[in-house]
Formats: structure tokens, sequence, C-alpha cells
């Protein structure tokens, strides 16, 4: 009687004072799970996001229902995540663009490191050079010759303001020593449909999105922006391979919780991400999209890799002059 008495009184504590007890991974989850993918529905982020977050699904024995919450560089769906309850039933896919912002943005309304629970990365890949081909260039090499015959006047466009495709862009025009006028979109869906329509004939988005449009011959791919060629494009050479010596930019994916994710939640998302990026359908799923999975061996081995991103992102954007515009 007198332990039940005690749990009792500390039940009604916690409600009393307006906070609840602790959430156990018991019985998790219990209902639908939130996934807030900070971009357009169909863009690069998007598609491999849904092929993992379906399968987490499956794990979980519970629906994990995708949210595209895009705009201003992620961050509009970053605040959102950091605010909500940090119960298990929001999740956020996080970014190279997520510390593109907070390096671009002098106040944001979370801190992009410390307001997030870290659970780990998912993808790894690289971006794609591409132009339309209306636009008289068939090599890195030839887009840089117009670009200085042309200062100022060719454009390029990014899914938007701190994206990781503006800081691409940007950093590509400052180490090749050319001037592009950075067009900025909401989302990389938008971004697509001009680029088929020749609205714009230069940007930097992932390869996932733009595989179907390049063997389609409706974009020509000019370089890819990794260390080393993508298997899904064999025949593209790197950018630094192309002409830009040293040149290299990687996105990657993650997936994260609000700040004060109970521990036992952390570690089962942790341990269900990884079964399933594991797995040789996870694997030939992703590639078809021009993904690689990608994981940390722990949440804690995650954040380590956050911390050394957002300093990376930092000197990025510092090197390149990018700014809001």
């Amino acid at each position: 009687m007198k332990s039940y008495g005690y749990i009792t009184l500390l039940v009604f504590a916690a409600t009393v004072c307006g906070f609840s007890l602790p959430v156990s991974a018991q019985g998790y989850p219990a209902k639908p799970v939130r996934m807030i993918i900070p971009f357009s529905a169909g863009g690069a982020a998007d598609v491999p996001g849904r092929i993992v977050t379906q399968k987490l699904g499956d794990a979980l024995r519970q629906q994990v229902i995708v949210e595209n919450r895009p705009g201003a560089g992620s961050t509009i769906g970053a605040d959102l995540a950091a605010k909500a309850a940090p119960d298990g039933y929001t999740i956020f896919m996080i970014s190279n663009t997520h510390f593109v912002s907070a390096a671009l943005h002098r106040k944001l309304a979370y801190d992009s490191l410390n307001d997030f629970t870290p659970v780990t990365q998912i993808t790894s890949a690289p971006n794609v050079l591409v132009v339309h081909p209306s636009l008289p260039v068939k090599s890195v090499k030839d887009l840089i010759a117009l670009a200085k015959a042309r200062p100022g006047q060719i454009d390029y466009a990014s899914s938007g303001n701190g994206s990781t495709q503006h800081l691409t862009g940007a950093l590509f025009a400052s180490m090749a020593g050319i001037s592009m006028t950075h067009i900025p979109y909401r989302g990389s869906g938008p971004v697509t449909a001009d680029l088929l329509g020749g609205q714009v004939q230069v940007a930097f988005p992932g390869i996932a999105g733009m595989l179907p449009h390049i063997r389609a011959g409706k974009l020509r791919p000019l370089g890819v922006t990794g260390s080393k060629r993508s298997p899904e494009l064999p025949n593209v050479p790197t950018i630094a391979e192309a002409g830009v010596k040293g040149y290299e930019m990687v996105a990657w994916f993650g997936v994260s919780g609000p700040k004060g994710l109970p521990r036992d939640i952390q570690m089962k998302l942790h341990a269900e991400l990884v079964g399933v990026l594991k797995t040789p359908e996870m694997s030939r799923s992703l590639q078809a999209v021009g993904q690689e999975p990608a994981w940390q061996d722990t949440p804690e081995k995650f954040f380590d890799f956050l911390k050394v991103e957002s300093m990376k992102w930092a000197q990025v954007v510092k090197a390149s002059g990018a700014a809001i515009d």
C-alpha cells in the first residue's frame, strides 16, 4: 500500500506542477510518428527520406508520417522540430543545410547543435552540376569560360538561401574565379521544374532527383561534387577532375529529435534505423536514387560528426563569401 500511495502521489505532483513523467521506450511507439523533412516533396532530400521512413515504420510496426516543411534553408522545419514535445513522436531529417543556415543567419530561434537530440546519419551523396541543354557548354571548363566571358549573366538556381545547393554553387564560383547570379527557390521541386523548362540553366542539385532527367537527355551533367565519381553516373567526372582542383562538397542526411528526447527512445530509434540501413534491400533502394547508406555506431558518434560539420560549414560560408540575398 505504501508503494502504491507513493506512485499515486508522484503522478499527482507531476500533474499539478505541469510536467510529465519520463517517457519510456517500452510500448513505444503507441501511435504514428511524425518525420519532419524540411524540404519540398519530390526533391533530393525527400526521395531518400521517404525510402528510409517507410522501412523505419515497418521496423517500428507503426506508421511514420512524412511532413514536408520546406523553406528558408531548412530553418522552418528545424524550428518546428526544436519546439516539438521530446516524446519520440516527432523526429527531424537533419542535413548539411541545417549548419549552412546556422552560419548564414545571425539569429535563429534555436541552437543548431544543442536544441536537438542526435540519432544517426542515414545517407551520404554528392550533388551534381547540371545545365539545360540550351546552354552551349559540354564540360566544366566550358562553363567556366562562358561565365568569364559573360560575368554575372549566368544564373544558377538553388533550393533556397542557405541551402547546401546554394553553398555548393557559391563555392564553385569562388574557386573557379567566376561570377554567377544566385536564384533561390523554395525547394528542389521548383528548381527542377524551371531547369527542365529552361527558365534557369545551371544548378547543383542532389543526384537523386536528377537521374531520370539526365538519362532522358533533358539535363546535361557536367560534374559531381564529391571526391569520387558516382556509381550512378560513372561517366561524369568529379568537378575537381574536370578543372576545379580541390573542389569537394558532399551532402548527407540524418535523423534527430527535439532536445530532451529520452535516452531509451533515442537508442531504440538508433537501433531500428541502423538495422534498416544495413539491409541489402535498403542499399539497393538508396543507390538507385544516387545515395549511399551511412550511419554511426552510436548517437554520441553522430553528435561528434555534427560538431565537425557545424565548424566545417561555418568555414565554407566564410570562404565562399556567400550571403543571404
